[in-house]
């Protein structure tokens, strides 16, 4: 596992200290002074100063809301539902569940909490952060089993993820492990339920807690989720759920908009204070980076200067190295399907972006 090791080192030395130097279109669209409060806190301090920015002023929405919810922060480029669970493709609003018998019959809304461990209380339940819509017969698979990792587990025909036995140290349960390009957000989902819900956390249950405010998770679910943490840094994908959520609600996930928030609460900064100035005050170059799926480019089209880049597979493996010249693609094709890193750096900018080549 050292050269997963390797990796996550890398991500985490660029991506948490200067991935948030974010181009203008990518943006996270968080209010003046939002997370003020927060700044200078550290560990349970400031997990709970982060819940009482994220829960005051918080709109509770009715449990079927959700479907409206999802038209804006749910959809794909071409206006279909994101459905992180299965290969189906869903318009907005139609073939709701029901009932089902096989994947692609109908969509529904999956409690990534699952709601057993809460009992369906409010606001919990309709909290549009942690319940995604989905592909009904690939949620019922996953059912109410604990996030996880399985070496050999059942992917149902056209769905996404698999129910295996666990074979991530510390726990040996049934788990359902999501593909690998969706890890992060569910891990960052988990960090704003256990923080968002920091006054009942004693009284949430199931295998990923330990009825604790602070850590709040279990020793092996906390050492997962900060695992893909960093594995998945956080995609465009969630940064526009996340400012259409707060569209609705009026509250933000701050392991979205901050991602080296769960170092500093869970990881490898506790015990350090964390300054929102030190992110904010960065110098910004406008760029826009983007994966030409037809044409199997990737582009960052900067507004000046050549920067550096190179590009990692999800082994840690370095596999194409260079400068990016101004508006110039970089051409792919001959790199294997799977996940990958872009790292591109200039004197003003240092950022990580992940694509997925089909």
């Amino acid at each position: 596992m050292m050269f997963r090791l390797n990796l996550f080192k890398n991500l985490r030395l660029s991506f948490f200290n200067t991935l948030l130097v974010l181009s203008f279109a990518l943006v996270a669209q968080v209010p003046s002074g939002y997370y003020d409060k927060a700044s200078g806190k550290t560990e349970a301090q400031l997990k709970t100063t982060l819940y009482s920015v994220i829960s005051s002023g918080y709109v509770t929405k009715s449990y079927d809301y959700l479907y409206t919810i999802y038209a804006t922060s749910d959809v794909t480029s071409d206006g279909k539902v994101w459905d992180m669970y299965s290969t189906c493709t869903w318009t907005p609003g139609q073939k709701k569940c029901g009932n089902y018998s096989t994947v692609c019959d109908c969509y529904n809304r999956e409690h990534s909490i699952p709601q057993s461990w809460f009992d369906s209380r409010s606001p919990m339940v309709s909290d549009a952060f942690h319940v995604y819509p989905t592909d009904g017969k690939v949620n019922g698979q996953r059912s109410s089993y604990p996030f996880g990792e399985c070496a050999n587990g059942t992917t149902l025909s056209r769905g996404k993820g698999r129910l295996g036995s666990s074979t991530f140290s510390g726990y040996s349960g049934t788990v359902f492990e999501p593909d690998d390009e969706y890890k992060g957000d569910f891990a960052r989902t988990y960090f704003y339920f256990a923080t968002r819900y920091e006054n009942i956390m004693t009284t949430i249950g199931g295998e990923s807690f330990n009825n604790t405010v602070y850590p709040a998770f279990t020793s092996w679910s906390q050492s997962l989720f900060l695992k893909w943490h960093r594995q998945d840094p956080v995609s465009q994908k969630e940064i526009t759920r996340n400012n259409a959520i707060y569209a609705h609600q009026k509250n933000r996930n701050p392991f979205i908009d901050y991602p080296e928030l769960a170092e500093f609460i869970w990881g490898t900064q506790k015990g350090k204070a964390w300054d929102v100035t030190s992110v904010n005050d960065q110098p910004v170059t406008t760029h826009f980076f983007s994966y030409n799926t037809a044409e199997k480019t990737v582009s960052v089209n900067i507004d000046s200067k050549i920067m550096r880049f190179s590009i990692i597979n999800i082994s840690g493996q370095k596999v194409k190295s260079g400068n990016i010249e101004p508006f110039a693609p970089i051409s792919v094709s001959n790199l294997y399907p799977g996940i990958y890193f872009i790292k591109y750096e200039s004197n003003q900018i240092k950022a990580i972006r992940k694509f997925i080549i089909q």
